[in-house]
C-alpha cells in the first residue's frame, strides 16, 4: 500500500509548504489560481464525460447515489467534522485572516472530492490492488502535492487533513480491488468516468462560487455504476 500512503503524504506536505509560504506570495495571485484550478476541474470533468457509453445508466447511478447522499448527509457530516476539527486544531493550525469557518468547511469538502475521488487516483489504487503498480499514485502525489500547496495559501495547512480521508478511500479500493477490476470492463469503465466526470464539473462550479453543489453527497454514484450498468445490459442489450 505504497501509493496511498505517498499521495497522503504529499497532500500534506503541499499544505504545510503552501501555508508556509503564503505570506510571501502576492495578494493576486492567492486570488487568481483558484479560479484557473475551478476550469481545469471542469475541463477534466468534460473529458471525462466524454467516455461514457450510457447515458441512461449515468443518469441514473447520479440519481440514485446522490439521493443515498443527502438521506445519509454525507455533506453535512464531513463538513460538520471538518469545522469541529479545525476548531480543536485552531491553536495549532489556525485559519488564515478573513477566512470564516463556514467557508473553510465548504472548500474543504469540495478538496475531499478533487483528492480523494478523482479517476487517477481511483483507477491508481486499484492498480496497485491487483498487480502491486504504484506508478500511478506516485504521479498523483506530485500533483496533489501542487494543488495542496496553492489551495493552502487563501485555506490554510488545515486542507491538509483531506490527506486523511483520500487515505481511508484509497486503502478500501486497495483491498477491493481484485474483486472489483475484472468486472470493470470499457464499458462500465466508461460510464464509471462519465460519472466522475459530472461530479468534477461540478467541483469546479463549486470553487468558482457560481453553483454549490453538495458534491460529497454525489459520491456513493461511483459505486453503483458498476451494479446498475450490468442490469441495464441485462434486461436492454
Amino acid at each position: 500500500m505504497i501509493g496511498p500512503i505517498v499521495n497522503s503524504v504529499a497532500i500534506m506536505a503541499g499544505a504545510f509548504c503552501g501555508a508556509t509560504l503564503a505570506r510571501y506570495i502576492p495578494k493576486r495571485l492567492q486570488t487568481g489560481l483558484p479560479p484557473t484550478f475551478a476550469l481545469a476541474s471542469i475541463a477534466i470533468g468534460i473529458n471525462m464525460l466524454m467516455k461514457g457509453h450510457n447515458v441512461p445508466v449515468v443518469v441514473l447511478s447520479l440519481i440514485f447515489g446522490t439521493a443515498i447522499g443527502e438521506l445519509c448527509y454525507f455533506e453535512r457530516s464531513i463538513s460538520n467534522g471538518a469545522t469541529f476539527i479545525q476548531r480543536k486544531l485552531d491553536r495549532f493550525i489556525p485559519l488564515p485572516r478573513g477566512l470564516t469557518q463556514e467557508e473553510f468547511a465548504k472548500q474543504f469538502t469540495a478538496l475531499i472530492v478533487v483528492f480523494g475521488a478523482s479517476g487517477l487516483g481511483v483507477i491508481g489504487a486499484m492498480t496497485e490492488g491487483m498487480n502491486g503498480d504504484y506508478q500511478l499514485l506516485l504521479v498523483k502525489a506530485v500533483m496533489d502535492f501542487l494543488t495542496a500547496s496553492i489551495f493552502a495559501i487563501g485555506l490554510g495547512a488545515g486542507i491538509g487533513l483531506t490527506a486523511v480521508v483520500q487515505f481511508v478511500v484509497q486503502a478500501a479500493l486497495f483491498i477491493l480491488a481484485k474483486p472489483i477490476m475484472p468486472l470493470m470492463d470499457d464499458i462500465v469503465f466508461g460510464d464509471f468516468s462519465a460519472v466522475g466526470g459530472i461530479i468534477m464539473v461540478a467541483v469546479g462550479l463549486r470553487i468558482a462560487k457560481i453553483m454549490n453543489f453538495s458534491v460529497v453527497n454525489f459520491l456513493p454514484a461511483l459505486f453503483l455504476v458498476l451494479p446498475i450498468s450490468y442490469l441495464w445490459r441485462h434486461f436492454f442489450g
